[in-house]
């Protein structure tokens, strides 16, 4: 099992906002909305260097969108900002019919999602947003897993034209990926080669399943991992390779098990590969308040739940 150091933890939503700040000092065309969230976006230092390029719209998130679409008909690359139950199940409706219907080249960016939002509850958290952007034709869907990712993403996502959902979080988190990266979208990352099985994770649930391998290796099983940042499009052809080699998989998330990662895995298995596939997720229910430790061991989102989801689906492979 390869090593994978460190240095320092940050936030995913920081990322974020230096993404959008490197973005502002060489594309003109970027402006940014938010549904007054600044600080908890990171948006301080975009604002600071263009304050002219942003645009403040209050709790008012359906306006934000429709906004954002009207700029991109004059050129204008608008990413929009709030939290990912804000960013997703309040405006659903402008996001289907005034961006993915049209292909408005917005870039929705959502933070503080799934469950270690922590203690707002389940009212504020959010584990299906997922399933409903990926839901939404022309939509791109990204859940990067770190600080660097998250800006690399960030950066990646100007220069993709069409609508893009951009997910991230509030806690802090190992930040391991290279501050050099280039980010393929739709390209899964290989974290570690293994033959005995699959691990397909994404977002916080990537350095969870670097924690599993290592345990796992404790225990004699070499699990291949893959960082699979981008859901829609999904890079089926990485999936496929790895399990023609190893025999199973589980998948892991932070987002409900119905409509998430898995789901869409399970799909091109059921097409091209069936294969026995088990899955770390939310059981379909809400979350709670909690701390995002609690409440992500409550939920079994942690690198105990990938070994044991490991075991289980060697044994259905034998």
């Amino acid at each position: 099992m390869k090593d994978f150091p460190y240095t320092e933890s940050k936030d995913t939503r920081s990322g974020f906002g230096a993404g959008l700040l490197e973005l502002g000092r060489t594309n003109p065309n970027v402006v940014a909305l938010c549904a007054d969230l600044v600080g908890s976006l990171k948006m301080g230092d975009f604002i600071k260097e263009n304050p002219e390029r942003f645009f403040q719209v209050g709790i008012a998130e359906a306006n934000m969108i429709g906004l954002a679409a009207g700029m991109t008909i004059g050129g204008k690359i608008p990413f929009t900002g709030t939290f990912a139950n804000f960013s997703t199940g309040r405006v659903y409706d402008q996001i289907r019919q005034s961006v993915a219907y049209s292909g408005k080249n917005v870039k929705i960016c959502a933070s503080h999602a799934g469950l270690t939002l922590g203690e707002d509850g389940a009212t504020h958290q959010i584990l299906e947003d997922i399933g409903m952007m990926k839901m939404l034709p022309h939509m791109t869907v990204i859940n990067p897993c770190d600080f660097n990712q998250t800006k690399a993403a960030t950066i990646a996502i100007a220069d993709h034209h069409g609508p893009v959902y951009l997910r991230f979080g509030r806690p802090v988190v190992p930040n391991f990926t290279p501050a050099d990266q280039k980010f393929e979208i739709g390209k899964a990352l290989m974290l570690n080669e293994g033959k005995d099985v699959t691990i397909l994770a994404t977002g916080h649930l990537v350095w969870k399943a670097i924690l599993a391998g290592k345990m796992l290796a404790e225990q004699g099983i070499d699990a291949e991992i893959i960082n699979i940042h981008t859901i829609k499009p999904l890079d089926a052809e990485a999936i496929l390779a790895s399990v023609r080699k190893t025999g199973c998989v589980v998948t892991a998330e932070e987002h409900n098990y119905l409509g998430g990662l898995g789901e869409s895995v399970a799909r091109v298995l059921a097409q091209e590969l069936p294969t026995p596939q088990e899955f770390v997720a939310v059981q379909d229910t809400f979350g709670e308040s909690g701390t995002p430790e609690q409440l992500m061991e409550k939920y079994g989102l942690n690198e105990g739940s990938i070994v044991e989801a490991v075991k289980r689906v060697m044994a259905r492979k034998k």
